[in-house]
This record gives C-alpha cells, sequence and structure tokens, in this order.
C-alpha cells in the first residue's frame, strides 16, 4: 500500500490531537475523517472505495480494515492483545482542548449547547456543541437505542463531567438547552461545573417575585409579541429554583422565549438564546448537508459512537477553514464598504460547507492539506442579527 500524501499529511494532523490512540486507531480515524470530507458521505461503502482508489488497495481490504476500527475488541479479527475497543469518552477531553487552542488567545467566552437528536428509531444521540458563527462543533455525546426507555440525566452527568475543568476560570460559559431538557438538577449541575446555565422554559407553571407574596403565572410574564421582561425570581412551585427569568417574544414566533439563568438581569441578554438555533445547522452537516448519517445502516450504539468521533473531526476541519473564510469576507466587506464594523455580509452558506469547498479548492489547486483556526464574535457583537444562515 501507498499512502496517499494528503491522507497522510492528514494523519499526521490526527496524531498530534489524540496521543491517547494506538497507531491503528489513529490510522482508522484519520482514514475515515478525510473519507467523509472527500465524498461527503459516512457510508462504508463510499469512504472504502475512495481510500482503496487513492491508496491503490483492493476495496476489500479497506472495507474491513474501516469496520475493524468501529468494532468492539471482542468482535475484531484480528488475534492478540491489539483486539482492543477505542474508548470514545476519553477523546472527548481532547476534542474539547483542539477547539479552545483553536481560539485567540484573547477570548474569554464560550456558548455551549446540549441537545438531543434522533435517527428514526434507531438512535437517539445526546450531544454537547461549541457553538460558532451558525454551527454547532461536537465535543461530546451519547448514543442510545431509539427504543431505550429511562432517565437521561445520567448520561448528561457523565457527559458534562468529561468537559469539567478544562475551560479556563476566566471563560464566561453560557450553557443552553431547549425547553424537552430543563431540569432543576441540570441547572444546578452546570451551575457546580463553574459555568451558566441559559435553560429554556415552558409557559406552564408559577414564578414569584422577591418580597411578593403571590406567584404570578408564567404565561403572563410577556402576554403579547413585542414585550420583554428580566428579573430575579423563584421559578416552579414543585422543585423550585432561585434565579433569574428572562423572558422575550417576537414577532414571528408561536411561543415567547423564557429563559431561567444564574446570570443577573444586567449580565445576560435573553438574545443569546438564539445561538442554539446554530444545532440546527450543525445537524444538517451531520445529515443531509454532510455526512448523511440519517442513512446509516448502523444499528450498534457503541459502534456508531466511533463513527460519531470521526464525524467530528471531520466537521471541526471544515469549520475551522469555512470560518477563516468567512472572518476574511468580513474585513473585506468592511473595508471596501467603509461600513461600520458592526455590520456583516449576510451568510450565504454555513462554515461547514464554505469549509468543504476550501478544502476540494487546496486539493484541485495543489496545496497542501490546512487545518484553520477559530474566530469567533462576542456574545453582544451587533452582528448577530445580521446573520443568514441559509445553505
Amino acid at each position: 500500500m501507498k499512502l496517499n500524501q494528503h491522507l497522510k499529511d492528514w494523519k499526521q494532523i490526527v496524531s498530534q490531537r489524540f496521543p491517547n490512540l494506538s497507531l491503528p486507531q489513529i490510522s482508522g480515524l484519520a482514514t475515515w475523517s478525510f473519507g467523509m470530507v472527500m465524498t461527503q458521505s459516512s457510508s462504508l461503502t463510499r469512504v472504502s472505495t475512495l481510500i482503496a482508489k487513492i491508496n491503490q488497495e483492493k476495496e476489500n481490504t479497506v472495507r474491513q480494515r474501516l469496520k475493524e476500527w468501529y468494532k468492539e475488541g471482542t468482535a475484531k479479527a484480528r488475534k492478540g492483545n491489539k483486539r482492543v475497543s477505542l474508548e470514545v469518552a476519553e477523546c472527548f477531553a481532547l476534542l474539547l482542548k483542539w477547539v479552545l487552542d483553536l481560539l485567540p488567545q484573547e477570548t474569554q467566552e464560550l456558548a455551549i449547547a446540549l441537545d438531543a437528536t434522533s435517527n428514526g428509531q434507531n438512535f437517539t444521540v445526546l450531544s454537547i456543541n461549541i457553538l460558532y458563527r451558525g454551527s454547532g462543533i461536537l465535543v461530546a455525546w451519547k448514543i442510545v437505542k431509539g427504543t431505550e426507555k429511562g432517565s437521561w440525566k445520567p448520561y448528561w452527568k457523565e457527559l458534562l463531567s468529561s468537559l469539567k475543568e478544562l475551560v479556563p476560570s476566566n471563560y464566561q460559559v453560557i450553557v443552553a438547552a431547549d425547553r424537552g431538557l430543563y431540569a432543576d438538577w441540570l441547572f444546578q449541575e452546570i451551575v457546580n461545573l463553574g459555568w451558566h446555565p441559559f435553560l429554556r422554559i415552558n409557559h406552564q407553571g408559577q414564578y414569584q417575585i422577591p418580597d411578593s407574596s403571590d406567584p404570578n403565572p408564567l404565561a403572563t410574564v410577556v402576554p403579547s409579541t413585542g414585550m420583554s421582561w428580566s428579573g430575579q425570581v423563584t421559578c416552579f412551585k414543585t422543585n423550585p429554583i432561585d434565579c433569574t427569568l428572562l423572558a422575550r417574544w417576537d414577532e414571528g414566533y408561536a411561543d415567547p422565549w423564557l429563559v431561567l439563568t444564574d446570570l443577573t438581569p444586567n449580565e445576560a441578554n435573553v438574545c443569546w438564546y438564539g445561538f442554539p438555533s446554530w444545532i440546527e445547522c450543525s445537524y444538517r452537516d451531520v445529515k443531509s448537508d454532510g455526512w448523511q448519517w440519517q442513512r446509516t445502516r448502523l444499528r450498534n450504539p457503541e459502534r456508531a459512537e466511533r463513527q460519531w468521533l470521526a464525524m467530528a473531526v471531520a466537521l471541526l476541519w471544515a469549520i475551522t477553514l469555512g470560518g477563516e473564510q468567512e472572518a476574511q469576507s468580513h474585513e473585506e466587506f468592511i473595508s471596501d464598504s467603509e461600513q461600520s464594523t458592526s455590520m456583516i455580509p449576510i451568510r450565504q452558506l454555513s462554515c461547514f460547507l464554505n469549509g468543504l469547498l476550501t478544502i476540494l479548492a487546496r486539493l484541485l489547486m495543489g496545496l497542501p492539506i490546512a487545518f484553520g483556526l477559530l474566530f469567533p464574535l462576542p456574545f453582544n457583537h451587533p452582528s448577530h442579527s445580521f446573520i443568514s444562515d441559509s445553505s
């Protein structure tokens, strides 16, 4: 086998970031993630066919090697002490560190989202994502069978614990989650990490303002569109929680945003809850716009989790390059138009798709494999209001 030079260069980049993995595990992770980017698919057949062609190997040989990579150790064909399983959870901290290392030194803000997505009745994926320029960067996940019953609480606690103490203490970290994930224990778990919950709740229930004798229905906080309110309250009669309630109801939305946080009303901005909508863009990256994971034939959650590691690495590669292009375009727009720096051109392509095109263009121009940096915008940057997330 003669390893393709681009794949060899990519393998070197991946190996530097995952020193805990064995050489076969590094090789499999690099091959899978490289093949996904080049084929825009997580299909075993497509990826193995491409790799076989560029390495001048037999397709079945490559296919078997890629299957072995995501199998558990006891199911591998190879004999001896090398039959070990790739422990995905041990890679989460390394993924987060990789993301943090790509940020500018002056960075002191980080937006994180917790969310769940499903693949029909096959899987439910619980994921933690770093929010960046309209995209979500995967850093930790748990995959369970779609029909599995029981609480997700142990999974979320384990995922959050895997990232504990990695983010610098001077960062302001907000952790957002949609209404279906709200729980009082999750609020407290995030606070215990030194981060700030930003959890949306339903408008059923009650809240009480300090020194007030009577509770008020949550449905009355902002009774009509165009209204907003914030204040420190005790929320809910059952499992009450002392927090700040942020409320806003904009035109075009069926319901108001009701968000609970531990930040004071002067520190928090309810508009920050718009960041988690970027997760939907991330799911398009994993599915229809990118790796086509909605078509996966995998049915084993542990094997799917390993494949998601390759998808996360490939996703990060594309988003860094696409984000660089977007940041550069913003600077050129400001320079050419002499507009205020609060303006930004409308996003025509997601950072992910822009990054895929950048990778392809570099290869067609004969340039070497490159990995980008991250250039986040401040939480309160006015340009967030101008960005449109179309693909």
